[in-house]
């Protein structure tokens, strides 16, 4: 048994199938991957690690298997994953995960090929377990692997509080003991038992609270966007592929970068956070159905136009359209009355912060700080913005302007 001391709970104990995997190249690599990315540009003492994140997952894991008494072999499948649930993950985490999904067709859940390989897929077979079980059970598939992966998985509750504790905020904060105490399964499904209808709104809750304010914080989006352009054009380079690219780490993607003419630039602002202004700072109303749900190759040609109307190069010009605002917490499970109840469906609560979800979601527009008024007019145009409800970026002055107010 190897007992280490964790900055969220303290001592975690890692015995048997964990133990050994703790070792491997694979295992390793995720010390060199930040949990949250470029959020580190905002928050400074958010420098954690998908590795520390793991033995978490691990050590909420291992209780939640105590508490639903899974013993033997399961147990050790289920502690083999939460272990490894996060081993798929490319450099900067979910930063860069869009690029390399579209070359691959795989997302970090889809580890079968790599597990089964390598010193982790012979950790896995010297100790009687089959790679491909494991794999099923990180994407979160069959009984167990809701566990894993899933509305009430123990992924959540340490990364919640685990990325609360290191970025300094409260809002991440949740009774993760009594999560994991009142979890059961009925009719092979994961649900919290009776009485537990606010446990399942903290944990909502929680995670509507830290998207605002920690993932979705206005640099952290600019810094994201900078590094996931100047991934596109890195991967499109004769001399690396979207497959080694999954498997480097922060310090070899960002060495990459700097070694490229093509993206040299982009690695010298990101290391001096010289970063890219808003030029646009949408709310959704202001947004046309079509701009916010086009596809990756529209957005680029959006790029494109906006640049050649300013007369600057394409790549001063992102375009950055998140998703549509969605909440996976809500379909949660609970025992109500001797039922199981989606959350969604239960809480009052949720259609608040569905609302809430909708009046934070921005589009944005980014571009060096001296092309930001233009490229924020050409913007409004091209994509036929809502002049009264599209924020333009005055750099000049520091504050945000719409359309009509610059015309004053």
């Amino acid at each position: 048994m190897t007992t280490i001391k964790d900055s969220v709970h303290d001592h975690i104990e890692v015995e048997g199938v964990a133990e050994a995997l703790l070792d491997t190249e694979e295992m390793q690599r995720l010390r060199h991957i930040k949990q949250l990315g470029t959020v580190q540009l905002v928050y400074p003492s958010a420098n954690h690690t998908r590795f520390e994140h793991s033995l978490g997952v691990y050590h909420l894991a291992s209780r939640a298997l105590g508490h639903l008494g899974i013993e033997g072999v399961q147990a050790e499948r289920l502690r083999a994953a939460a272990l490894l649930h996060d081993v798929g993950h490319g450099p900067y985490s979910h930063n860069i995960e869009s690029v390399t999904h579209r070359y691959t067709g795989k997302y970090h859940d889809d580890v079968h090929e790599l597990i089964a390989t390598g010193s982790v897929g012979d950790v896995l077979r010297d100790h009687d377990l089959d790679p491909d079980r494991i794999a099923d059970l990180v994407a979160g598939e069959g009984k167990y692997g809701q566990l894993v992966s899933g509305e009430l998985d123990v992924d959540r509750m340490d990364y919640l509080v685990r990325d609360a504790h290191h970025t300094g905020v409260p809002y991440g904060t949740i009774d993760h003991e009594r999560l994991i105490r009142e979890l059961t399964f009925v009719d092979g499904e994961l649900v919290l038992d009776e009485g537990n209808v606010q446990t399942a709104e903290s944990l909502l809750l929680a995670r509507a609270l830290m998207n605002p304010t920690v993932y979705q914080h206005h640099v952290a989006r600019i810094s994201k966007a900078m590094l996931r352009q100047a991934t596109e054009r890195l991967v499109a380079q004769p001399d690396l592929t979207a497959e080694e690219l999954r498997r480097m780490d922060d310090h070899d993607l960002l060495a990459a970068l700097r070694m490229t003419p093509e993206t040299r630039v982009f690695a010298d602002r990101l290391g001096s956070r010289d970063l890219y202004k808003r030029a646009v700072w949408a709310e959704m109303d202001a947004v046309p159905d079509d701009v916010i749900d086009a596809d990756h190759e529209t957005l680029r040609e959006f790029e494109v136009d906006i640049a050649d109307r300013v007369g600057v190069d394409a790549e001063s010009v992102i375009v950055d359209a998140p998703a549509r605002p969605s909440m996976t917490e809500s379909s949660s499970r609970v025992m109500v009355s001797g039922e199981i109840r989606h959350l969604g469906k239960q809480s009052p609560l949720v259609s608040a912060l569905r609302t809430a979800q909708k009046q934070q979601w921005r589009f944005g527009v980014y571009t060096p700080g001296g092309e930001a008024d233009a490229v924020g007019r050409a913007a409004v145009e091209t994509m036929g913005l809502d002049i009264d409800g599209a924020l333009v970026s005055d750099v000049r002055h520091g504050v945000h302007k719409t359309l009509d107010e610059f015309a004053e």
